[in-house]
């Protein structure tokens, strides 16, 4: 939880419970605990569940354990970093799309709640990694954000868009206005993983939603998404007309796994409470349509014209390795390095412990084959390339293995919305494992000298260049390796003996 939330938030959270809760007046204010957040026995447990349920979703599509993940125990899209805030104390969507970019470069998220997703674009509202579109009720309504005009600042500015709606609109309005936005953000953004909130307050008849939506137009919005074939992580959130609640994330539970629900609803200890037309259906009402096609319009022209201020896929400043799922690690757990005949292909887990530097060279170019360039010191022509996942093959089982993000040259990760060293946006990761690029090596920087006196390394087009090859490594047991003073280095090497830091 802490990824996003503070420390001293998480603490409270741990210790508060209806028993004690009177000797923690203070922290309550400045929480927000209490009123529409109040104190319940097993919140924290509660919390725990539901920040789970969406991290670990997140996981299992980066992994490739699924093409879906469905937590509708989560999408509690109101709270902030040290506060609750509309029945929401820890911000679960924000913990699973930090999750996923540890892995995927960039991510849309998609609130189809009738409240605006206030907690999740604060939290991104200054970073090109991901992009947040919430449709929402907007007015005099919770929480009073979401502002057409709202569009992201610094490196985030129109990675912000909100679709503010008046009372009433109906399964049609809804669907000419979401399916054109949400083509043109997958045109342009491009996202390689989708985070969809499927809020149910927005269905009609909900006690505290004014939209009119029927079951099968809310579950339109899933059915259109999924059909772009990304990974997808499917959460709950607001819904507050029980049977509704459960009649819809059920259909769309369906949707999800490929199969369209009959309207039977089975015979079960709830049944009485799906009367009386005991059907898995929520219909439209006759609310009247406060929102006229001219104003749909309009605001859909203006959130198209935001779009086309959209660059490019951004380029991110990753160099760290993600550590491995301990299923993959206990699939093979005796494959060590030394025991591989000399004939047999080696893992990619050990390769990519073998990482070396541009620049360095070690005693010997014959000796360590298999040691593997590290693209993420790698110079180029004043471009920064962002590094995709790799797959790797032999006789352990596929592991995937995500470039993570925010980690500078100077070893510090950035904060949300920061910049990095090229001016690029980044978000903060999960706190990993992290391999060093040069342990166990001993190798000389060295650095040729053209006729203008500058330092080359090869080029991002592979072309030749007068810099020394990388050479493979030397396992040295831990010795420290010794550099030449007299040798120019573009980049210091890292100290096997000192992990670089992460954030």
């Amino acid at each position: 939880m802490t990824q996003f939330h503070s420390d001293e938030y998480v603490d409270f959270l741990s210790r508060i419970n209806p028993t004690n809760m009177n000797s923690y007046i203070k922290e309550q204010h400045k929480y927000n605990v209490g009123d529409d957040c109040p104190v319940f026995d097993g919140l924290f447990e509660y919390c725990s569940i539901s920040a789970g349920g969406s991290m670990e979703g997140a996981a299992r599509l980066s992994r490739d354990k699924c093409d879906i993940a469905v937590n509708w125990a989560g999408g509690l899209h109101h709270a902030k970093k040290s506060e609750a805030s509309g029945f929401c104390f820890v911000n679960d969507i924000v913990l699973g799309i930090l999750e996923l970019l540890r892995y995927h470069t960039r991510v849309l998220y998609i609130d189809i709640d009738v409240h605006h997703g206030d907690g999740v674009e604060e939290a991104f509202y200054t970073t090109d990694r991901v992009m947040t579109v919430s449709f929402h009720k907007y007015g005099e309504y919770f929480p009073g954000t979401g502002e057409l005009r709202d569009i992201g600042v610094g490196k985030g500015k129109h990675y912000s868009l909100n679709f503010p709606m008046r009372d009433g609109i109906n399964d049609e309005n809804y669907k000419s206005v979401f399916e054109p936005v949400i083509q043109q953000v997958m045109d342009t953004y491009d996202p390689s993983a989708i985070v969809l909130q499927c809020g149910t307050d927005s269905l009609s008849g909900d006690k505290l939603g004014c939209l009119n939506l029927s079951m099968r137009g809310h579950a339109n919005c899933v059915k259109f998404v999924k059909s772009f074939n990304k990974p997808l992580l499917l959460l709950g959130g607001g819904g507050y007309t029980m049977r509704n609640v459960s009649r819809a994330w059920a259909y769309e539970t369906g949707l999800a796994a490929g199969v369209e629900l009959g309207p039977e609803i089975p015979v079960n200890e709830y049944y009485e409470y799906f009367g009386p037309d005991y059907e898995l259906d929520v219909k439209a009402s006759n609310t009247e349509d406060m929102n006229t096609p001219g104003y749909l319009e309009r605001v859909r022209n203006i959130v198209l014209q935001n779009l086309r201020h959209v660059g490019g896929p951004p380029s991110v400043q990753m160099q760290d390795i993600p550590s491995l799922p301990i299923d993959d690690i206990l699939e093979d757990p005796n494959k060590d390095e030394d025991l591989i005949p000399p004939n047999e292909r080696r893992p990619m887990r050990l390769l990519d412990q073998r990482v070396q530097r541009d620049g360095e060279m070690s005693d010997s170019d014959d000796e360590g084959e298999g040691g593997r360039r590290d693209h993420a010191d790698h110079k180029g022509n004043d471009t920064t390339s962002a590094s995709v996942s790799v797959v790797g093959e032999g006789d352990a089982s596929t592991h995937k293995f995500g470039i993570g993000v925010g980690i500078m040259s100077s070893g510090q990760a950035g904060p949300i919305g920061g910049a990095g060293p090229s001016g690029h946006t980044t978000a903060p990761i999960p706190s990993i494992d992290e391999t060093p690029t040069t342990s166990n090596s001993r190798a000389a920087s060295t650095a040729m000298e053209v006729d203008d006196g500058a330092s080359v390394s090869a080029t991002n087009t592979g072309a030749a260049a007068p810099s020394p090859a990388p050479a493979p490594v030397l396992e040295t047991k831990g010795k420290t390796p010794e550099v030449p003073a007299e040798a120019m280095v573009v980049d210091p090497p890292v100290d096997p003996t000192t992990p670089a830091e992460t954030s």
